[in-house]
């Protein structure tokens, strides 16, 4: 991640080897593209310097400081929709010759202690993708059980102190009041949680769990996934990088589960449901990327090309 003298700025993932599958050619690319989750654009801005005047780029993003980049690139080829991802839904029947999806929070809302994302800074613990929606970590936490802030933390976190944690967050609720700011929840974590592997920060699985949760990132992205079938053309790709191991199963076994024919068994006659998806495989990012930006070191990106619709 480099810096400005105060401004961070985010370093794209995988963004050559994203825009070869997505694009499959170098230049005059013609056709309708989305980039699901528009981030800073960087794959927005090399799609469109591959598109020929015909084409087209649509991208989401539910995040303001997104938007407002995303106003800034002046080309009557591209668009941009101020929501998330899951409105693929939105868009007509194969309509699509391929869709992005670059998942997880940018290195701007990272490095943004306003924003609530990280245990390194101290900011209001917030952590919403779009600030004009929904309810924020801290308000969640006013309210919320010992059992529900446990199944957050084991599900999203895979914590397997969760139920520690979940305990001390709302006896310290009863106590002095709820906690409303990171620096309390990270420093409550780290004394609740003992051990921890090498290197890592004890408050690390909490605070992925919060925000995977307060944002129904899960959720949003099995429904993306699933519009993703029915808007892109056949032959057109589908190419997802995840970081973390709850993205990336999800995305492994939606590819794995459409790249096969899949016979009822209740009914053994009939003609079984055609594969929908051709799995190409996944790519990380190389050591050079990964020496250069330690963030994207989990990153895995999978690729998958529309199959023909049966007549």
């Amino acid at each position: 991640m480099a810096m400005t003298e105060s401004k961070p700025v985010h370093i794209t993932v995988l963004l050559q080897e994203a825009v070869d599958a997505l694009l499959q050619a170098d230049a005059g690319v013609d056709g309708a593209y989305v980039d699901a989750t528009f981030g800073r654009g960087g794959h927005s801005r090399l799609i469109l310097s591959r598109l020929s005047a015909q084409g087209r780029l649509q991208a989401f993003d539910k995040d303001l400081e997104a938007i407002a980049e995303a106003r800034r690139i002046e080309d009557p080829r591209f668009s941009i929709r101020h929501e998330g991802f899951a409105n693929l839904s939105d868009l007509p029947d194969g309509s699509v010759d391929g869709v992005l999806m670059d998942l997880g929070v940018s290195s701007p809302q990272i490095d943004s202690p306003e924003r609530g994302f990280s245990f390194r800074f101290d900011g209001p613990l917030d952590m919403r993708m779009d600030t004009t929606r929904g309810e924020s970590v801290a308000e969640w936490l006013a309210t919320a059980t010992v059992d529900q802030i446990t199944e957050v933390i084991r599900d999203y976190g895979e914590e397997r102190f969760a139920f520690q944690i979940a305990k001390a967050l709302v006896a310290r609720r009863q106590e002095r009041g709820p906690i409303s700011t990171t620096a309390d929840l990270a420093q409550l974590v780290a004394d609740t949680v003992k051990t921890r592997e090498p290197g890592k920060d004890p408050a690390t699985r909490t605070f992925q769990a919060f925000r995977i949760f307060i944002n129904a990132e899960l959720e949003e992205l099995e429904q993306a996934l699933t519009a993703s079938l029915r808007v892109l053309r056949p032959g057109a790709r589908l190419v997802v990088i995840s970081f973390h191991s709850l993205e990336d199963r999800i995305v492994k076994q939606f590819m794995a589960k459409h790249s096969k024919e899949v016979v009822d068994r209740r009914v053994p006659f009939a003609a079984p449901v055609q594969m929908r998806l051709n799995a190409l495989g996944r790519v990380k990012p190389s050591a050079e990327e990964v020496a250069g930006n330690p963030r994207s070191r989990s990153a895995i990106m999978r690729i998958a090309e529309r199959t023909e619709v049966p007549a």
